[in-house]
């Protein structure tokens, strides 16, 4: 796990702190007298609770509007190779750049995997031939491009309730909506929901210099939609989900249709994507353990038609994820 804080935090929360994670990862901005409702106690002993957790490092909320579904620029992963004892500070090196939006090390090959964001192709070259190329012990860079996001941690839902609606419609083969158009104002909403996502609608619309009305509608035409992700996040860990897999699918173009349906029924994953290169699918699942991540492996790959290469990896550190330096992106040396 990423800091000594959250590790063994799956055997520190209580039914009550489940409960209220859960109820909150699916509505954020929920109130708590109306949390407390549901859950049979009092609107105080729900925020002491979620205060408790975020202070502890345990849970967090993000806001972001997704740059996928929204066209804008281009999201890569590289694999960025590296020589021994090169790991570590080339993850971290990598894991301090703003353009890039997760960063990980699992077992395999020598290499550390970054998702980045970059303006355009040309941007993509000058960093790839730059800057990344020039990290000390980088002994070479593969990049492939994401041409469709499928899922997303929003979509992964550790307590077994409902499929999210993305999940259902990506299971069934269909297509997301376009997305709505978005403008100044509803970007500067989002600013004001990353620094603070539960902020009262009041507060919102005075910084807005808008309406009530106007910001209460604003904010849900892009939360009923799928270009902003607001949540309550929650490291799989800390949920009961120390193993993770980063897994790669190399499947031919006539199944591809069938196998992104199957993968997407499966609800250990959390988050899936279609890519240029040799793997063409890519992913990564949560699980309870290495053995049930065997289990998964066994019951989900091998009957997938047209699959002629498959490789899942245990995630051994993750240094960022959705934006966010984990303490270990900002610690001491691996070998600690």
């Amino acid at each position: 796990m990423d800091s000594d804080i959250t590790a063994g935090a799956a055997e520190l929360l209580d039914e009550l702190d489940h409960a209220v994670i859960r109820l909150l990862a699916r509505e954020p901005r929920a109130a708590f007298a109306d949390v407390g409702a549901r859950l049979g106690v009092h609107e105080r002993t729900v925020a002491r609770r979620l205060d408790r957790l975020i202070a502890a490092g345990l849970v967090r909320f993000t806001a972001f509007l997704v740059p996928e579904h929204l066209g804008e620029g281009l999201v890569v992963e590289l694999a960025v190779r590296c020589a021994p004892g090169r790991l570590h500070e080339t993850a971290q090196a990598l894991a301090r750049r703003p353009d890039v939006r997760a960063v990980d090390v699992a077992t395999g090959a020598s290499e550390v995997v970054a998702e980045m964001i970059v303006p355009g192709p040309d941007q993509l070259l000058s960093l790839v031939d730059g800057p990344i190329a020039r990290i000390p012990g980088v002994t070479g860079i593969h990049t492939a491009v994401v041409l469709r996001l499928l899922l997303t941690a929003t979509d992964w839902d550790p307590y077994g309730d409902e499929p999210t609606a993305t999940r259902r419609r990506i299971a069934a083969g269909g297509e997301l909506p376009p997305p709505p158009a978005i403008d100044e104002l509803d970007r500067r909403l989002v600013a004001l929901l990353e620094r603070d996502a539960r902020a009262p609608m009041t507060r919102l619309a005075q910084e807005l210099c808008v309406g009530e009305t106007t910001a209460r509608r604003r904010l849900a035409r892009l939360m009923d939609s799928h270009i902003l992700h607001l949540r309550l996040h929650a490291e799989p860990e800390v949920l009961g989900f120390p193993a993770e897999a980063r897994f790669r699918l190399t499947v031919e173009h006539r199944a591809l249709d069938a196998a992104v349906r199957r993968l997407a029924r499966e609800p250990e994953v959390r988050h899936l994507v279609l890519t240029t290169g040799h793997s063409n699918v890519q992913g990564y699942s949560s699980h309870r353990s290495a053995q049930d991540l065997h289990a998964f492996t066994a019951r989900v790959f091998a009957p997938l038609d047209g699959v002629t290469a498959a490789e899942a990896a245990l995630l051994l550190r993750t240094y960022k994820r959705a934006g966010v330096v984990t303490e270990r992106g900002r610690g001491a040396a691996a070998s600690e």
